[in-house]
């Protein structure tokens, strides 16, 4: 069972991680809710350890599969090493939820009374950091990358079942979803679903809207079911499910 990413409250972590920067694949790989760590300045957010382990917090398995994947296609990946719930680095700044003051069925109570110095010290320490990494690291690649982003999701939400085992979500630009969407249900083993549970209207596209569709880079959300990348094993297999629908694709 993996343990995920514990709550490493260390102010001197940086708020960003940007790994296999000299890989050779055309790819590079994003987790923008990897971790659930909240910084020792901001008192744990007055949560409990349930929430900062919950999925409010961050996306349980997604760093696990984005590295698994990231060495398999030898590319580079960018993570979040904040909690979504300091600030969500896949909202635009000006989102409502991008300091939530609550989460399906968890109060944040930081984020109630948040003022406005608050807010931008958050932008300005977490959130402008990975933004600015990721644009380094696109900018840096020899060639023009394709963009995935690796999210997981939470099997019921607001008391809503959700029977997809992965989501393949788009925008305006569904090339490379199309690819994967193909090669996904061409296995006949997975319950594919086709922008579910989120899509781009929800405002959960942000990151690849931001770095990727307005440079004209291919793009692709993924969302894996949480209770399915809950072991190192499943997260190997996940990732290499990934790698072989994305296999053959060219821009």
């Amino acid at each position: 069972m993996l343990t995920g990413a514990a709550s490493d409250d260390d102010d001197d972590l940086p708020a960003v991680s940007a790994e296999r920067l000299t890989g050779a694949g055309d790819w590079i790989v994003i987790c923008d809710h990897a971790s659930n760590r909240i910084p020792a300045r901001y008192a744990g957010l007055g949560l409990s350890e349930e929430a900062r382990a919950s999925h409010a917090a961050w996306d349980p398995g997604a760093a696990e599969v984005t590295r698994r994947l990231s060495a398999s296609i030898d590319a580079p990946c960018v993570l979040s090493n904040v909690s979504r719930l300091v600030v969500d680095c896949n909202r635009a700044p000006d989102a409502p939820d991008i300091m939530r003051g609550q989460s399906e069925i968890y109060d944040i109570p930081a984020n109630r009374t948040l003022d406005q110095a608050g807010r931008d010290e958050r932008m300005r320490t977490a959130y402008d950091p990975f933004h600015t990494r990721l644009s380094e690291v696109i900018a840096a690649r020899p060639r023009t990358p394709s963009l995935i982003a690796i999210h997981s999701f939470t099997p019921v939400y607001n008391g809503i079942t959700r029977p997809w085992e992965i989501g393949v979500l788009f925008d305006t630009d569904r090339r490379l979803a199309d690819h994967m969407l193909t090669r996904l249900r061409a296995r006949g083993d997975l319950n594919v679903g086709e922008n579910e549970p989120y899509a781009p209207s929800d405002g959960v596209y942000w990151t690849l809207d931001r770095h990727g569709t307005r440079s004209r880079l291919p793009t692709v959300m993924i969302e894996i079911r949480n209770d399915l990348i809950s072991t190192e094993a499943d997260c190997t297999r996940w990732a290499r499910i990934l790698m072989e629908a994305i296999e053959g694709w060219t821009p």
